[in-house]
């Protein structure tokens, strides 16, 4: 039995365009005629449309299909099996992501309610880009620091974020004011400046060891989104995001040597 590409169309819920893209691909090519001259589909080319249609849905390109199709030597068991990894790891990644957005939602229903003066009040300048929270969650997903940092965060009272920003603002203060007047980043100045940052996120989200100050520090050169919740862009100076990493590294070296210092005295 023989198909027009208008039956197989409405049967298969495909377009006719997307019936003619499979034949220029080489993928579908119905090897019969009708007596009008027009394309006809046979029953194995019906299965074959099938097994295409089964490999788009698990989102295989179509040159990958044209390539199991075409080579005897492909194993379409190990292309599955590769591609239930790649579902598998979507999954977990999506799951995540659904896990921030139901964090996000429970900190709008319950969380502290800030009308936009007040936000602009305890805030500032200070912006808290969605999609890089969103990034950092992923990034720190298996951290225990993240979860704990998240946990604190969600319990601040609007008090609590009055004084959080109170404290950074007079931080950044500090940090412009050294890095203005030229103060070296290695120098005690700006290193206990990266020390006071390091105990403020310690204080109000989750402690804070220098080598994890680094890798928070990287993230200033790495990503500007990073550095705009330390210093608001309309603050900043070009150089500071890496002087300012610098500061950190220079401080964790200082905690370093008084380790060191110690265990030599003893």
């Amino acid at each position: 039995m023989s198909y027009s590409v208008g039956q197989v169309s409405a049967f298969a819920g495909v377009t006719v365009r997307t019936l003619h893209h499979y034949d220029k691909a080489g993928l579908l090519s119905p090897g019969d005629r009708s007596r009008a001259g027009y394309r006809v589909y046979s029953e194995a080319d019906l299965v074959r449309l099938q097994q295409i249609l089964f490999y788009r849905e698990l989102g295989f390109p179509l040159d990958e299909i044209a390539a199991i199709f075409k080579d005897p030597q492909v194993n379409p068991v190990e292309r599955l099996r590769a591609r239930q990894r790649q579902l598998n790891e979507e999954i977990a990644r999506l799951q995540r992501l659904a896990e921030v957005a139901e964090r996000a939602i429970e900190v709008q229903r319950t969380g502290v309610p800030l009308t936009p003066q007040e936000r602009f009040e305890v805030f500032g300048e200070v912006a808290f880009d969605l999609s890089y929270a969103t990034e950092a969650e992923l990034k720190w997903a298996h951290s225990e620091g993240q979860r704990e940092a998240m946990a604190r965060a969600d319990a601040h009272t609007k008090e609590d974020w009055r004084r959080l920003m109170g404290e950074a603002a007079d931080w950044r203060a500090e940090l412009l004011a050294a890095f203005d007047a030229g103060e070296p980043s290695c120098g005690e100045r700006a290193m206990d400046l990266a020390e006071e940052h390091r105990l403020h996120i310690a204080r109000w989200f989750t402690s804070c060891p220098p080598d994890m100050h680094r890798r928070i520090a990287d993230d200033f050169i790495a990503d500007p989104r990073a550095f705009a919740l330390v210093v608001p862009p309309s603050q900043q100076r070009p150089g500071l995001a890496a002087y300012t990493r610098q500061a950190v590294y220079a401080n964790a070296a200082r905690h370093a040597d008084a380790i060191t210092q110690g265990e030599e005295n003893r």
